[in-house]
């Protein structure tokens, strides 16, 4: 246990804390002397506390002293999970953490008030067998709700709300968050977390043969054909900046605002990535470059979107007999705007190519995020949006274990700001392209 070391440290202070206050009264009753006579001995004090403390840090960094594995219950070797008991998820702080994570650099004893944390975040390492760059979260705290307090409603009156008082609420959890904040799930995308090693995704790529017989004779042999698509962990890395003041709060609402901002920060990065992906520098494909989606031209330069290239989106999908699933479309706040003030006939009619009051485009869902870009470029204009359609459900992201937060002090310390860098493993799989297709030069001026 790392507790005999501990005490050492903490002896050593206080004798430093003992010389130092003798010297003070030697001062203050003009002994000038005997002060100066004490120096050699506070050296020696100062000296043995700082061996101390570096034997501490030593230890409780070696691990050797507090096996992590051991602080939590065994787990399935399979399961992502470290074991953490209810009591243990609960106590959980990031803030916590992120402050001792800020605070190291200058108090090598800092993670002392962040313990639990630590060991949290080694056995996590131990699980998936690599360290850190700066601290991991477990995933029992990504996928557990946050609870906190929730009204001072006075008890017994009814229109100050009596009968509605609540000690605390369950705040969605991390996942829950990530989830929420991505459109495409929103939409329909299939969402895997808690993963570990590669995943083979499975895709049908030939389907049987139906045939017309004779009677008595056999029909032709035929067998649905799969394949498979593989996922392996990529990294992506969300920023937040927090300031100092921030993290001194040790409220739960601090903690919620801190998670949900790591949270929408990377569930931005999964939709515009699964919608326009480059395929390179670690990077995964988005569906507006995979080959084999449909696909609808306005024109040399682009083109306003009118009726037929709504439907023609739908027609790409069709011809592949992919119709099916969760349908829908996909684009910005530009695209949509021009469609709920443009006419299908320019001539006469009062029908808007999109209801103003409705949501939905030929029938099928309506999804609207600016992470679908409004600057692509086609032939001399560079002033191009997307529109995308297809079943939603043929998209897939997966989400690995061991959420890295990587903590920086420097940077902007000038401010007092403090940076945080949270990096997620992930993936994105398109199952089948035939399922989508996009018009990628749509202008709206």
């Amino acid at each position: 246990m790392l507790k005999p070391y501990l005490d050492a440290v903490n002896e050593a202070d206080a004798e430093v804390k003992r010389i130092r206050q003798e010297i003070d009264t030697a001062f203050k009753t003009n002994d000038k002397q005997k002060a100066m006579d004490m120096k050699p001995s506070l050296d020696e004090a100062k000296k043995k506390a700082d061996d101390a403390n570096a034997m501490y840090v030593s230890m409780r960094d070696s691990g050797e002293t507090s096996d992590a594995s051991r602080r939590f219950t065994a787990v399935n070797g399979d399961d992502l999970n470290i074991g953490m008991s209810q009591k243990e998820v609960k106590n959980y702080s990031l803030m916590r953490a992120i402050r001792a994570a800020a605070d190291s650099s200058s108090n090598p004893r800092a993670w002392d008030a962040a313990g639990l944390e630590l060991e949290a975040s080694r056995a996590v390492a131990e699980k998936l067998g690599r360290d850190p760059q700066g601290f991991f979260v477990p995933w029992e705290i990504q996928n557990a709700g946050l609870r906190r307090p929730s009204n001072t409603q006075k008890a017994g009156d009814p229109t100050s709300g009596g009968y509605l008082v609540a000690t605390e609420m369950m705040a969605d959890s991390f996942i829950d968050v990530l989830r929420n904040s991505m459109v495409l799930k929103q939409a329909g995308a299939r969402v895997m977390t808690g993963l570990i090693g590669d995943v083979e995704i499975p895709k049908k790529t030939a389907t049987s043969t139906a045939y017309w017989v004779g009677e008595g004779n056999a029909p032709t042999k035929s067998a649905l054909t799969f394949g498979q698509v593989t996922a392996r962990p990529r990294t992506v890395a969300a920023y937040a900046q927090l300031t100092r003041k921030l993290l001194k709060q040790a409220t739960p609402d601090a903690e919620m605002l801190i998670r949900d901002d790591i949270a929408q920060t990377l569930a931005l990065a999964a939709d515009k990535t699964a919608l326009f992906g480059a395929g390179s520098a670690n990077e995964p494909l988005g569906i507006a470059y995979t080959t084999g989606i449909g696909a609808v031209v306005g024109g040399t330069d682009g083109a306003n979107p009118d009726w037929s290239d709504i439907v023609d989106l739908e027609g790409e999908i069709a011809l592949e007999n992919a119709l099916v699933g969760k349908l829908g479309y996909i684009t910005n706040t530009k695209v949509q705007a021009f469609l709920k003030k443009t006419r299908h006939n320019a001539t006469y009619g009062d029908r808007y190519l999109m209801d103003p009051n409705d949501r939905a485009l030929n029938g099928h869902p309506m999804y609207v995020t600016n992470q679908v870009p409004s600057t692509l470029v086609k032939g001399s204009s560079s002033a191009c949006s997307a529109i995308l359609f297809g079943n939603w459900d043929d998209l897939v992201f997966l989400y690995w274990g061991g959420l890295d937060v990587i903590v920086d002090p420097y940077t902007n310390s000038t401010s007092g700001d403090v940076l945080i860098t949270s990096m997620q493993d992930m993936d994105i799989v398109i199952r089948r392209p035939q399922s989508f297709a996009a018009m990628l030069d749509a202008t709206t001026a």
